[in-house]
């Protein structure tokens, strides 16, 4: 029988923007911010862009910026910048507590991020994605799937792709598979997507949210404009995640590890799909061929959510059959001299840097550090004890990390990744594993965490050159 519940179409969901001659300031000029002037300015928009950083800071987009009649500032935001503004788009790094929002929304100017924006165009259906870990590899699987199930699919957010960039090639039977983050949460209005999936929920960027409670309310912010015919995707494994089930839409779990009423689970060694009693087989476990446990709650998400879009079940398991995973989350770079190399660049909290060392039996020399998130490091000591030889300690968080972890493991303190990485090939031993998971941000010595792999990977193949040479 059928186990897919109805859904809606776009049709029935709310009404589009008018933004064609409103004052509208952009503030953060970031890849979102730069896509949101540029989209505003193309539907008629009298656009204005606001960035703290100083213009030497900028490339070439400030002068297409400029090119399309786009008023820029740099170096600060002038207060009357943010006056008789008809609309503020805000940039996801842009706190949404910012001395000038607050007096803007005071004026009763309408202040949203760029996740609004795009809902309130994007002609077709949303699929949103979010969580602590797993939230990108959950967010390119599903796009894979429900691409491989026949449906012209689109895939960005917070994964690379601006979702307001997807707006202009979308048509009403577009399915945008979109990875949100807490920040992109923060600043929704009427933002609706009509299946919400929230894999877990776990201590992060509590440098900026303040504390857990505040972080794990902004995550869960995505159900909250849901609808009974909509649905939410939930991991019914994960107690901080669960207990933010809403009201509105139907709820469907997955598990890893007990039958659930509605939704994904493993059953021996099939992934199953339970919708209003009937039982449909997805796949088969072997063939997920992604490493850890996590992988395998990411694919159940992403095949919950595939399933309730309308995918059959043999398009699903193509779908994780032919998924080759996503850059820096537990990539493999090579094996030298014995050693494996795997880059989790993205790994950038304790929760990502457990689940990667839980990927591996042990004998791991473990590269940690970087910029520190008000993260508590001792969660890592057990795992750490039972799964790595050594830590390599880099960047502004070295200090801290050395602290908590005193006496569970051998520590080295290697300052920048390419000593850590020449401590790793000088102290490993055949059959070791050498992985990048800092357990935090990357901000301290690099632009992003997709640097810091990518410079990863370049010192690790120069180090195989070497070695063949």
């Amino acid at each position: 029988s059928d186990s897919r519940p109805r859904l809606p179409s776009r049709a029935k969901l709310d009404n589009f923007m008018e933004v064609a001659n409103k004052n509208v300031l952009v503030v953060g000029l970031g890849k979102s911010g730069i896509a949101s002037a540029l989209f505003l300015k193309s539907r008629g928009a009298h656009v204005t862009v606001s960035d703290s950083k100083p213009r030497e800071q900028f490339g070439d987009e400030l002068s297409l910026l400029l090119d399309r009649g786009i008023a820029v500032e740099t170096g600060g935001h002038g207060e009357r910048t943010f006056r008789d503004q008809d609309l503020i788009v805000v940039s996801p790094g842009v706190p949404f507590d910012a001395p000038l929002l607050q007096q803007a929304r005071a004026m009763d100017e309408s202040v949203i991020g760029e996740i609004e924006l795009a809902a309130q165009f994007f002609p077709g259906r949303m699929i949103a994605i979010t969580g602590s870990n797993g939230k990108t590899t959950t967010t390119a699987l599903a796009g894979t799937i429900i691409s491989a199930g026949g449906f012209h699919t689109v895939v960005g957010g917070n994964i690379g792709t601006p979702a307001i960039s997807l707006v202009d090639d979308a048509t009403p039977e577009t399915v945008a598979v979109l990875e949100v983050s807490s920040f992109q949460l923060e600043t929704i209005q009427s933002y609706r997507p009509y299946i919400a999936v929230i894999l877990n929920v776990t201590p992060d960027h509590l440098d900026r949210h303040g504390s857990f409670k505040t972080y794990a309310r902004a995550k869960a912010r995505m159900f909250e404009n849901q609808r009974a015919e909509d649905a939410a995707v939930i991991n019914a494994d994960d107690a901080a995640a669960a207990q933010y089930a809403p009201e509105g839409p139907r709820v469907f779990w997955f598990s890893r590890l007990k039958q659930v009423a509605s939704g994904c689970y493993v059953r021996g060694n099939e992934v199953v799909f339970r919708c209003d009693g009937a039982e449909t087989v997805l796949l088969e476990c072997k063939a997920i061929g992604l490493r850890g446990t996590h992988n395998v709650e990411n694919v159940l998400a992403a095949a919950a959510a595939a399933r309730l879009a309308g995918v059959e079940p043999a398009a699903i398991a193509e779908g994780v059959r032919t998924f080759a995973g996503v850059e820096h989350r537990i990539e493999y770079v090579a094996t030298i001299s014995g050693v494996d190399y795997f880059n989790d660049s993205k790994a950038t909290n304790v929760d990502a840097t457990l689940k990667a060392l839980d990927a591996f039996s042990g004998n791991v020399l473990v590269i940690l550090g970087g910029k520190d998130k008000g993260s508590d490091y001792t969660i890592l000591r057990e795992t750490l004890r039972t799964r790595a030889r050594l830590v390599l300690l880099i960047g502004g968080a070295a200090d801290k990390i050395e602290a908590e972890l005193a006496g569970i493991v051998p520590v080295e303190r290697s300052g920048t990744l390419a000593c850590a990485v020449e401590a790793a090939a000088r102290r490993a031993q055949p059959g070791d594993t050498v992985l990048l998971a800092p357990a935090c941000a990357s901000f301290d010595q690099f632009e992003n965490y997709e640097h810091r792999g990518r410079v990863f990977k370049q010192l690790v193949h120069a180090l195989e050159k070497k070695n063949a040479a």
